[in-house]
């Protein structure tokens, strides 16, 4: 069974690259483009792993991902914050929970690394 990602970011054209790009490696996509919409998709569907922007209208990515972490039916969900924010400050903020942060512009290959490396290393969850 293939693994499922949500990707969230209001930048539509970085979701669908990411979509693409993540497709392309072998994973299941599901995407949104604010944190209400967000956090509905990762808690009725709980995927493997999120990408999750921090600057999101209607709810903040904080906040979003703080609810992922606490929900009972997905404590095993991995949360990459990808953001274009400055992650020296932010990525001391253990209360967000976040797995992994990485700070836009990106490069793709070290994307997927985390991915592979966060979800033990198979886009199949065969390991």
């Amino acid at each position: 069974m293939k693994r499922t990602i949500l990707i969230v970011d209001d930048e539509i054209h970085l979701t669908r690259i990411l979509e693409f790009t993540l497709r392309h490696a072998g994973y299941d996509t599901i995407t949104a483009h604010d944190g209400r919409e967000a956090l509905e998709k990762a808690l009725s569907r709980t995927p493997d792993l999120v990408i999750l922007d921090l600057t999101l209208p209607v709810l903040d990515g904080a906040i979003v991902c703080r609810e992922i972490k606490r929900a009972a039916d997905s404590r095993g969900v991995r949360v990459i914050i990808l953001t274009a924010q400055d992650i020296a400050r932010r990525e001391a903020d253990e209360s967000i929970g976040a797995d992994l942060w990485m700070e836009k512009p990106f490069k793709f290959e070290a994307l997927l690394e985390a991915i592979d490396g966060l979800l033990g290393g198979a886009a199949t969850g065969a390991e």
